[in-house]
């Protein structure tokens, strides 16, 4: 019996085949292209076969679990795209079941990283910023399947105008672009190469101050979300993953001192915030285990 799991992100999807212990039998990754349909029906082709049992994805948003659509930033051909429909079209017979991307990244920590807790909030930091829910042991999607999606908490009222509509929201601080757009207006240049997140992250190491400046008040604005979401829900453990946590200690440093600085209820004075034990895999892991949800396969943790 096996399941596959679907991450479905900006620029490339992956998949992969697991079984019901949660082992990674095998998978790929594959350009999104210019027919995204066509690139998940070949994938999911080449996946399938005997003792399938269930479909689970995580895709990027917005998504509507619902009515089964999702709605990608970054694949502007899907627009209330009827993503679980078309899969059910692809693997018929299966149950498919649907959550967002950063929301099975937190289920995969969960799941499969390790962390012995019972609630979670998973961060992924890259191009964007999203989040995810793990509430004693279940995921906690929400009314639409967007709960957890700390990335449009605002943190700053007078802020940055955020592609949702908003202003001041996470991501317009500590999203990976906005951190370069705002080292560049602060005079940030390079004699060489392209400013982008990975060149402001090799700069920081260096010790320049703006790009480091970049990384605490990144930080800073990650801590004010993290303490806002663990001070209604009550949750301990914060998992962060993603391109710009890559940076390890240039941004979990800042973020651990600022959490201990402005902790103020006792129950926020003991958060525990680590980096993903999954890395990239970490969304297929939680993508398999709504899959096996779904099919009523039992989730066997990681000891």
């Amino acid at each position: 019996m096996t399941v596959l799991a679907l991450d479905i992100g900006g620029s490339k999807f992956a998949i992969a085949r697991l079984d019901v212990d949660g082992t990674l039998l095998d998978r790929a990754e594959h350009p999104v292209g210019q027919s995204p349909t066509t690139t998940l029906r070949g994938l999911v082709a080449d996946f399938s076969g005997p003792g399938l049992t269930g479909v689970g994805i995580g895709s990027a948003g917005p998504i509507d679990t619902g009515a089964g659509t999702v709605s990608p930033i970054n694949i502007p051909r899907w627009r209330d795209f009827p993503l679980v429909a078309t899969v059910q079209r692809f693997a018929p017979g299966v149950p498919v079941a649907l959550a967002g991307d950063a929301q099975c990244m937190a289920l995969g920590e969960w799941w499969r990283g390790g962390h012995a807790c019972a609630s979670l909030l998973g961060i992924v930091v890259s191009t964007g910023v999203g989040g995810g829910l793990v509430i004693d042991g279940r995921p906690w999607t929400g009314r639409t399947g967007n709960a957890g999606h700390i990335g449009h908490v605002i943190v700053d009222r007078d802020g940055e105008a955020c592609v949702c509509g908003a202003r001041g929201c996470l991501e317009t601080i500590a999203g990976g672009p906005s951190m370069v757009r705002w080292a560049l207006s602060q005079g940030w240049t390079l004699a060489t190469g392209r400013p982008d997140a990975r060149a402001l992250t090799a700069a920081a190491r260096d010790g320049a101050p703006v790009p480091l400046a970049a990384f605490r008040r990144a930080a800073c604005a990650l801590a004010t979300a993290i303490l806002n979401t663990a001070a209604v829900l009550d949750v301990r453990d914060i998992v962060i993953g993603g391109g710009v946590a890559a940076a390890g200690d240039l941004l979990l440093g800042p973020l651990r001192d600022t959490i201990a600085e402005r902790a103020g209820m006792s129950y926020l004075r003991d958060l525990h915030v680590s980096v993903t034990t999954l890395d990239r895999d970490a969304g297929l892991y939680g993508a398999a285990a709504l899959a096996l949800t779904a099919s009523g396969e039992p989730l066997r943790r990681t000891p």
